[in-house]
Parts: structure tokens; C-alpha cells; sequence
């Protein structure tokens, strides 16, 4: 079985995600791609100044990994110049959204210090009950250690009974848990902001699995973390 990939952290989401010369049609252009955890290592060298070493934990990787990765995002992008090509930046899966770059790594914004721990909505409490579909009106959570396979139960029939706020209540009780990632099937806006604020991803469209199938199938990369909340209610 192929190791599961890692995930890294990313401070910054571009705002643009194409670049090409000027007066030339796109159609007449070769294209060079750039993996945003390419963009992130070249941030972090050249803008925040940091050392190879410290960048790499900063996304919570290797420093091996890590000159591996920003040695290709320059090759990629000095061959674009040079050579008069697109350059698109793409590649979110498998990457978290961390607090911004001066971000505390014990508040667990830093995946090295941080292990992987995966909340995943369910009203269950076993790895074999069923992914609950609504992040903030699920009857719990388990939060699950995806090596070992170890797991703990978060009780949230508070916050799934509550008027307002149950997304973003659920949100600071898989926080407190130290949950760095969210399987569920739909999250609100407020839910998903109170979650990418405190360094958590959330991947969605996992209800119709038991919670451990989520999280084998989130580590295969068949679910994705979001870059955005998939419902607009207001329970999240």
C-alpha cells in the first residue's frame, strides 16, 4: 500500500492563479505548472526570510521534503519566464490553511508539533457508525487518530440543539480536542470560518460511509479539503 500523502500547511491562499506574457494568446503558449505548496516554500524563503529548516516546519514537513519542493517550484517558475510560458498555480488537495505566518505552532498551526487528528461528525460511537451529513447539528464527533486508529468521543447535543451558533459552537469543541481535520458531509459559512481559523481543514461529502471508512478514503485523497463552506444554513 503506497505511503498516505502528508498534509502541509499553507499561510497564504494566492489571489491569482494564472500568469503569461503580455500580447500573446493563450491558445499560441506552452504551460508550466506550480504546486501551491511550491508557491508556500518560495513565501516563506524569500518573503518571510526564513530558513529552509523553519520553513519546513512551518508546513509541518521535512527539511528533506522541503528542498525537494521549493527546488522544483524555482525551476518551474524560471523556466516560465525564460521560456515565455503560462504559469498556473494549482494543487489544494491535501493541504491545510494555517493561521497566517506568525501563528503560535502550540496552537497548533504548525502539523509537525500537531499530529494528525481527524474529527468526523457522527452520532455513533464506534469507527463503524455512520458519518452524520451536518457538521453543527451532529449528535457528536470522534476524533480520530488515523495511524493508530485510536479514537475519543466529543458530545455535542448542546450545541445540536441550539437556536443559533451550533456550527460554530461544534467548531471550538473539535478545536479544544485538537482536531486538525473535519470529515463531514456539509458545513456552513461561519462553521467553515471558525474551523480555517484555527487551523483545522474541512474535507465534505463523506455521509454515506461509516466514519472509518472517511477517514481511510481521506487519506487516499478521495475526500478533499475545502476551500470553501458547501451550505449556506445557518447550523453549519
Amino acid at each position: 500500500m503506497p505511503r498516505p500523502f502528508k498534509m502541509r500547511r499553507v499561510g497564504r491562499i494566492p489571489t491569482a492563479r494564472e500568469f503569461k506574457p503580455r500580447g500573446v494568446p493563450m491558445h499560441l503558449l506552452q504551460e508550466a505548472y506550480l504546486p501551491l505548496d511550491g508557491l508556500e516554500a518560495m513565501r516563506l524563503v524569500e518573503m518571510e526570510r526564513l530558513s529552509q529548516a523553519e520553513a519546513a516546519r512551518r508546513m509541518g514537513i521535512s527539511r528533506q521534503t522541503f528542498g525537494r519542493i521549493l527546488g522544483l517550484a524555482l525551476t518551474t517558475v524560471t523556466r516560465a519566464l525564460v521560456d515565455g510560458m503560462v504559469l498556473r498555480i494549482e494543487g489544494d488537495d491535501h493541504h491545510l490553511v494555517a493561521g497566517g505566518p506568525d501563528a503560535d505552532p502550540r496552537s497548533g498551526t504548525n502539523a509537525e508539533d500537531k499530529p494528525m487528528k481527524i474529527a468526523v461528525s457522527t452520532s455513533g460511537t464506534d469507527l463503524d457508525a455512520p458519518v452524520d451529513p451536518h457538521f453543527g447539528r451532529a449528535a457528536g464527533f470522534l476524533v480520530v487518530d488515523p495511524e493508530t486508529r485510536s479514537f475519543s468521543r466529543i458530545d455535542n447535543q448542546t450545541g445540536a440543539g441550539a437556536a443559533h451558533g451550533a456550527g460554530i459552537a461544534a467548531a471550538e469543541r473539535v478545536a479544544e480536542a485538537g482536531a486538525t481535520v473535519v470529515l463531514t458531509g456539509s458545513v456552513g459559512p461561519r462553521a467553515f470560518s471558525a474551523l480555517a481559523s484555527a487551523g483545522i481543514g474541512v474535507a465534505v461529502g463523506a455521509e454515506g460511509r461509516s466514519v472509518i471508512e472517511a477517514v481511510e478514503a481521506f487519506r487516499r485523497g478521495e475526500l478533499r479539503v475545502a476551500r470553501q463552506a458547501s451550505s449556506m444554513g445557518h447550523a453549519g
